[in-house]
């Protein structure tokens, strides 16, 4: 029967669930429900009455129902609509504050922040979120604006500092390879100090011209250890000390020799020589570490 298949129509719509429905289609089709069912009324086979009035009273039951629940999305939605908006005018509001500030990173950071707050707000109305959004990004484009230009002025001020110190770096690389360890230290800290008095250069040039000094210092502090190491006391006197006492088993094996040779004993000759020749060269390398810690 044609109201039956209506009402199993309407049934059908108010049972949706409220988070997947589409409202305006739903209730536009309701209403076209509605007219079918008039229609038929008036040009369908007629029904008894209990019939009629049970089939009108499911059908009424799905109309309230339908307009139960879209009246209490609805009323949600503003509801979060609201806390939406009032938690992005708070948002706004601290935009707007720090819009004028000069400390430029940390401000830079609290925009960051806002913005991640702005998105976790979740959304107001079309155009509160639009009003508010243009309120946000002004201000937040107006912080920008004021940090590049600024950034653009240093820049411009920092280069002449910059033309000073790639002249230091040129006088610095010169020193390389070393020649003479000291005057190279005290040119190096001559160039410190003045690279430390010509002030910052652009921010784009820090990482590069700070880089090549480095590699300059680098070069003259292992240098100046590796001539440590080689003047050490210490490292002189083991040096010494292993010389002494090769020189001593040397004399020993000399004499060993000797007696081998006089005796004609030819392994205990080979042994001899072998052993002699180990320690003579390794005197030899003792004695080029000694001269070397002596300077």
């Amino acid at each position: 029967m044609a109201r039956t298949q209506i009402v199993e129509q309407a049934e059908k719509i108010a049972g949706t669930d409220p988070s997947r429905i589409q409202w305006r289609p739903a209730g536009e089709q309701l209403r076209t429900l509605l007219d079918q069912w008039k229609e038929a009324q008036r040009s369908g086979p007629r029904l008894d009455r209990p019939s009629e009035e049970a089939l009108w009273k499911r059908f009424s039951h799905a109309r309230t129902t339908f307009d139960r629940e879209r009246r209490h999305f609805f009323a949600e939605l503003e509801t979060r609509n609201a806390s939406a908006k009032s938690a992005k005018a708070a948002l706004v509001e601290e935009a707007e504050r720090l819009r004028t500030s000069t400390d430029w990173g940390a401000t830079a950071g609290a925009y960051r922040d806002l913005m991640a707050q702005w998105k976790a707000s979740g959304r107001a109305s079309r155009s509160d979120d639009d009003a508010l959004w243009a309120r946000f990004r002004a201000a937040q484009d107006a912080f920008f604006a004021a940090r590049d230009a600024a950034s653009a002025a240093t820049d411009t001020e920092f280069r002449a500092n910059l033309e000073v110190k790639e002249a230091l770096l040129t006088e610095a690389e010169a020193l390389l390879p070393i020649a003479d360890l000291n005057a190279a230290k005290a040119t190096l800290r001559s160039i410190q100090d003045r690279w430390e008095s010509a002030g910052k250069v652009p921010r784009g040039d820090v990482q590069r011209v700070e880089g090549r000094l480095r590699a300059v210092e680098t070069a003259i502090r292992d240098a100046d250890q590796a001539q440590w190491r080689r003047t050490n006391p210490e490292t002189r006197a083991r040096a010494e000390g292993a010389a002494a006492q090769l020189e001593q088993a040397i004399a020993g094996l000399e004499a060993d020799l000797a007696a081998a040779e006089a005796k004609g004993d030819a392994r205990k000759i080979a042994d001899a020589r072998a052993a002699l020749d180990a320690r003579r060269a390794w005197l030899e390398q003792v004695q080029r570490a000694a001269a070397d810690a002596r300077g």
